[in-house]
Protein backbone atom coordinates (compact mmCIF):
# COMPACT_ATOMS: atom_id res chain seq x y z
CA UNK A 1 0.00 0.00 0.00
CA UNK A 2 2.69 2.44 0.82
CA UNK A 3 4.34 1.68 -2.71
CA UNK A 4 2.58 4.19 -5.21
CA UNK A 5 2.45 6.92 -2.16
CA UNK A 6 6.53 6.35 -1.82
CA UNK A 7 6.79 6.81 -5.29
CA UNK A 8 5.05 9.84 -5.43
CA UNK A 9 7.35 11.44 -2.52
CA UNK A 10 10.32 10.17 -4.93
CA UNK A 11 9.18 12.34 -7.56
CA UNK A 12 7.76 15.31 -6.27
CA UNK A 13 10.55 17.62 -7.11
CA UNK A 14 10.66 16.65 -10.47
CA UNK A 15 9.13 19.51 -11.98
CA UNK A 16 11.43 22.40 -10.00
CA UNK A 17 12.84 24.66 -12.49
CA UNK A 18 10.51 23.38 -15.49
CA UNK A 19 9.14 26.55 -17.29
CA UNK A 20 6.59 24.70 -19.37
CA UNK A 21 3.46 22.61 -17.71
CA UNK A 22 4.45 18.95 -16.81
CA UNK A 23 2.26 16.02 -16.12
CA UNK A 24 2.63 12.96 -13.42
CA UNK A 25 0.61 9.96 -13.78
CA UNK A 26 2.14 6.79 -12.41
CA UNK A 27 5.11 5.90 -14.24
CA UNK A 28 4.58 8.42 -16.93
CA UNK A 29 5.77 12.27 -17.29
CA UNK A 30 4.76 14.31 -20.18
CA UNK A 31 6.04 17.50 -20.52
CA UNK A 32 4.38 20.25 -23.49
CA UNK A 33 4.34 23.70 -23.63
CA UNK A 34 3.31 26.34 -26.67
CA UNK A 35 5.66 26.80 -28.93
CA UNK A 36 6.08 29.72 -31.64
CA UNK A 37 9.55 30.25 -32.10
CA UNK A 38 13.04 29.46 -31.29
CA UNK A 39 12.99 30.94 -28.09
CA UNK A 40 9.84 28.60 -27.43
CA UNK A 41 12.22 25.72 -28.63
CA UNK A 42 14.86 26.57 -26.49
CA UNK A 43 12.84 26.60 -23.48
CA UNK A 44 11.35 23.31 -24.19
CA UNK A 45 14.75 21.74 -24.67
CA UNK A 46 15.49 23.50 -21.61
CA UNK A 47 13.43 22.05 -19.60
CA UNK A 48 13.76 18.38 -21.22
CA UNK A 49 17.21 18.43 -19.77
CA UNK A 50 16.28 19.48 -16.83
CA UNK A 51 14.28 16.47 -16.84
CA UNK A 52 17.02 14.10 -18.21
CA UNK A 53 19.17 15.55 -15.25
CA UNK A 54 16.94 15.15 -12.71
CA UNK A 55 16.56 11.16 -13.87
CA UNK A 56 20.44 10.93 -13.71
CA UNK A 57 20.89 12.37 -10.46
CA UNK A 58 18.44 10.12 -9.19
CA UNK A 59 18.65 6.90 -10.79
CA UNK A 60 15.40 6.91 -12.17
CA UNK A 61 16.58 7.33 -15.93
CA UNK A 62 13.81 7.78 -18.94
CA UNK A 63 13.54 4.83 -21.12
CA UNK A 64 14.49 7.02 -24.46
CA UNK A 65 13.53 4.95 -26.73
CA UNK A 66 9.93 5.37 -25.18
CA UNK A 67 9.87 8.94 -24.94
CA UNK A 68 8.08 10.70 -28.29
CA UNK A 69 7.31 13.93 -29.03
CA UNK A 70 3.90 15.10 -30.98
CA UNK A 71 3.69 18.55 -32.65
CA UNK A 72 0.29 20.17 -32.78
CA UNK A 73 -0.71 23.11 -35.09
CA UNK A 74 -1.21 23.97 -38.39
CA UNK A 75 1.34 26.60 -38.28
CA UNK A 76 3.88 24.50 -35.82
CA UNK A 77 7.49 24.41 -36.81
CA UNK A 78 8.53 21.16 -35.97
CA UNK A 79 11.66 21.95 -33.59
CA UNK A 80 13.67 18.83 -33.09
CA UNK A 81 13.93 17.88 -29.15
CA UNK A 82 17.11 15.75 -27.91
CA UNK A 83 17.40 13.99 -24.39
CA UNK A 84 21.14 12.50 -23.76
CA UNK A 85 22.51 13.23 -27.28
CA UNK A 86 19.19 11.06 -28.83
CA UNK A 87 16.37 12.74 -30.95
CA UNK A 88 12.90 11.88 -29.46
CA UNK A 89 11.14 10.27 -31.96
CA UNK A 90 8.69 12.52 -33.32
CA UNK A 91 5.07 10.84 -34.40
CA UNK A 92 1.84 11.96 -35.52
CA UNK A 93 -0.59 10.49 -32.91
CA UNK A 94 0.08 8.77 -28.77
CA UNK A 95 -2.71 7.18 -27.51
CA UNK A 96 -2.56 8.40 -23.60
CA UNK A 97 -4.67 6.88 -21.26
CA UNK A 98 -7.20 4.99 -24.08
CA UNK A 99 -7.62 8.58 -25.62
CA UNK A 100 -5.72 8.66 -28.86
CA UNK A 101 -4.47 12.45 -29.55
CA UNK A 102 -3.21 13.25 -32.93
CA UNK A 103 -2.19 16.07 -35.58
CA UNK A 104 -3.96 15.51 -37.70
CA UNK A 105 -7.85 17.06 -37.88
CA UNK A 106 -10.63 14.16 -38.07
Amino acid sequence: MLGPLLFLMYINDINIGILNWLLKFADDTKVFGVVNNCGDSHRLQQDLSKLFKWSHDWQMLFNIEKCKGLHIGSGNQHFSYYMDGHEVEKCTEEKDLGVIITRRPS
